[in-house]
């Protein structure tokens, strides 16, 4: 009995200090599943990350042949019985499945050997009242889990609730320093280079009007444009680090801003009531690139914003249309411009999606799913 304490006690160590050590959720949770199945002796396992019901393949070692055919198919799948509980609210603590409906499933299409594995235990990932979502682990012919074996499990999703919702408090704070240091940058762009640029563009007006010489008037004019295009375009930067109408709303920052640009916007939102501003601010991101890439690149002044927000499944959909010059796109390649890939990182950032639709004189449309 001493010996098995001692053993539990040094495993619980060891994935202590890889979810310490740990700095990127994926690489860390595949790190601790690893090493977890290494000294329990079992074989196969994998994590779910559920938000709003819809679990996420975070992390899996040697899943059976069954399970990752098709490219993880059978993982992909939203419902199966541990999942089920999980949002039913009836797994609070480690527990014995009786078989997997992954697997069951997997044999029913006629997908490969399933290698034994037929049972596994599940274990809900919590940091105190708050759910993240599942480990589950089993081994070939292994029907039961004892106590013992649950207890240890449970410990060790413990640790990894505690470690994701570190995570979560962290990306959080860098998402505040992030949003304070636009802040800060805008303003000092506003009271120093703004300032600076539109006293180069009065003092050129006034040197074009006192000379007499035609060669010194078109070199001031000169100025005073260049100067005017510089100040257009910084007023354009600072209003990208910091809407100065986000706190009036999505939708009056979005008409201010194709105003600036010189866009006619058609917009229909159904609602955005109860959205987060954290979602707010990630629309408002995205938008914003889209239209300064119609405003460069779609040949026309007219782009289509519309928003849906479910709020039962709290998922919001921004589609955003023009009707310019488009260009030839496969969903199957890398994204073509800095802007969509950038576009595109920020919906997965907030676990979102961003699909392309587009081709050459048909225009360009971009939806946006996230939840909220």
């Amino acid at each position: 009995m001493a010996d098995q304490q001692i053993r539990e006690a040094v495993i619980l160590k060891e994935i202590a200090e890889l979810l310490n050590e740990g700095s990127e959720m994926k690489e860390t949770l595949s790190a601790v599943l690893e090493r977890l199945l290494q000294v329990t002796q079992l074989q196969t396992g994998w994590l779910f990350l559920i938000k709003k019901h819809e679990p996420t393949l975070i992390a899996h070692h040697q899943l059976p042949q069954a399970l990752t055919t098709n490219q993880l198919a059978p993982m992909c799948s939203k419902e199966c019985w541990c999942v089920n509980r999980y949002n039913n609210g009836e797994l609070n603590r480690a527990s014995n499945i009786i078989n997997c409906k992954r697997i069951e499933e997997a044999k029913k299409n006629g997908y490969a050997d399933i290698e034994g594995l037929t049972h596994h235990a599940t274990v809900p990932l919590r940091f105190g009242e708050e759910m993240f979502g599942i480990l589950n682990v089993g081994a070939p012919n292994k029907i039961h889990f004892s106590e013992r074996e649950l207890s240890l499990l449970e410990s060790v999703a413990f640790q990894i609730g505690s470690t994701l919702k570190r995570m979560a408090l962290t990306a959080r704070e860098r998402e505040m320093a992030l949003i304070e240091e636009r802040n800060r940058l805008a303003q000092e762009l506003h009271d120093s280079v703004n300032q600076l640029l539109f006293s180069v563009s009065l003092t050129a007006r006034g040197g074009r009007e006192i000379t007499k010489s035609k060669t010194v008037q078109e070199t001031f004019t000169y100025i005073q444009e260049l100067s005017q295009q510089a100040l257009h375009e910084m007023r354009d930067l600072i209003w990208q680090l910091k809407p100065k109408s986000l706190e009036n709303g999505l939708l009056t920052s979005l008409k201010e801003y194709s105003e600036m640009l010189g866009l006619q916007l058609h917009c229909h939102v159904n609602t955005l009531t109860n959205i987060s501003p954290q979602t707010e601010e990630t629309l408002w991101r995205i938008a914003q690139e889209a239209m300064m890439n119609c405003k460069k690149h779609s040949g026309q002044d007219k782009i289509d914003i519309a928003i849906d927000f479910n709020q039962d499944k709290q998922i919001i959909q921004m589609s955003i249309t023009d009707h310019g010059v488009g260009f030839n796109y496969s969903p199957s390649v890398f994204l073509p411009s800095h802007g969509l890939r950038n576009m595109r990182q920020r919906a997965e950032r907030r676990n979102g999606t961003l699909d392309v639709s587009t081709s050459e004189g048909k225009g360009t449309k971009i939806i946006i799913r996230l939840f909220n």
